[in-house]
């Protein structure tokens, strides 16, 4: 039989929880390479074709009133949860519940340590810059969120806010230095860690959607046009991508591809494509679809599917593995979830709101090889 070899790079999809993965037994013949954030598994089997690779959820952990949105390393998550330290909220529609404060919380002992707290005001949606220096969070009450920047080595933060961009509408991390985002003013924004704010000048529709950097471009639309366009910021020109109603996008950690979210009435499609909108493939077809992260090392694609079958509605949490081309679920009666990756790809979390509260879930996944 042909000689076979298989280079497989951190981590493979999950199954479905109530399905166990077949383990594999040693070879002889496999070589694990250790780098920094990655193991590569070397397969060489002269003997027999290659097994079929596979996840488990090895473990899952479930929190209540807890909202984890990052991970400053590979056992500490980000959280937003209720303080009773505090005061409960001051508005009357709110005076039931307390006010919700940022922490760390520890996945080994269990403990959490408080980052930023301020009576009657909900903090959450927390990110962190790749380099985990500062982290970009909003602040609400009622209505539209407020976001600051907080630096992790001081504390200190300031918000988003004022002239010249009367306030930020959106906020994504660009770079480790730098936040993006729509602007209450029209058009779009960038921020700096420091404290800068400034418009960006080739971006002066009004009501801008998406906002979004990925190198040395930006990708938008507005409300009034959905259709995805970008600016080379190296050349100030501007393209349209030709794919119509989006309503977001999530680029790829290399910055070579990204996903587009995108619905047609009652349908809604995850598109995978180059960054110039090219050699597009669907990821996935819905009614609903959301949640959407790549793992690391860009192998894997975790999105939550809302899809009518058969008569029936079916949610849940899907991973997209792009080495097979294959989708798997890893959780049932998912909706409106938000996921997010360790920082080795081993662990998953996903945060649900459902309407009263958000809960999570810690997913550890485990490796195998199915033959």
């Amino acid at each position: 039989m042909k000689k076979t070899k298989m280079v497989i790079m951190g981590f493979v999809t999950a199954l479905l929880l109530f399905v166990t993965a077949c383990s594999s037994e040693e070879d002889a013949n496999r070589v694990i390479i250790k780098e920094p954030g990655e193991t590569i598994t070397v397969i060489d089997d002269a003997g027999k074709e290659a097994g079929e690779p596979a996840v488990s959820v090895e473990k899952m952990e479930r929190y209540e009133n807890v909202e984890m949105t990052d991970w400053l390393d590979e056992e500490t998550v980000i959280v937003s949860k209720e303080n009773t330290s505090l005061d409960k909220m001051k508005l009357e529609e709110l005076s039931d519940s307390y006010p919700r404060s940022l922490y760390l919380y520890n996945l080994n002992t269990k403990q959490y340590e408080l980052l930023k707290e301020q009576d009657h005001v909900f903090l959450g949606g927390a990110s962190l810059s790749s380099d985990k220096k500062n982290l970009l969070y909003h602040e609400f009450e009622l209505g539209d969120p407020v976001y600051y920047v907080l630096n992790l080595d001081t504390l200190d933060s300031f918000g988003i806010i004022g002239n010249p961009i009367g306030g930020a509408a959106s906020a994504k991390w660009a770079d480790d230095q730098t936040i993006i985002g729509a602007a209450y003013s029209g058009g779009a924004y960038t921020a700096s860690t420091t404290g800068s704010i400034a418009p960006i000048a080739d971006l002066n529709e009004e009501a801008l959607f998406i906002v979004e950097k990925m190198k040395d471009k930006v990708y938008y639309n507005t409300n009034s046009d959905e259709s995805l366009k970008m600016l080379n910021l190296a050349t100030k020109e501007k393209a349209s991508l030709n794919i119509d109603h989006v309503y977001g996008i999530a680029p790829s950690p290399d910055g070579n591809q990204m996903l587009v979210l995108q619905s047609n009435g009652s349908k809604s499609v995850l598109i995978l494509c180059d960054a110039d909108g090219g050699n597009r493939n669907t990821i996935a077809e819905g009614t609903e679809l959301g949640g959407v992260s790549w793992s690391p090392d860009q192998r894997m694609i975790a999105f939550s599917e809302k899809a009518d079958v058969n008569g029936m509605t079916v949610k849940g949490l899907y991973l997209y593995d792009m080495l097979t081309g294959k989708s798997t679920q890893l959780a049932v009666d998912i909706e409106n979830a938000v996921t997010s990756w360790s920082p080795s790809g081993k662990t998953l979390v996903y945060t649900e709101w459902n309407g009263n509260q958000y809960n999570s879930n810690i997913v550890h996944l485990k490796y195998s090889l199915q033959k």
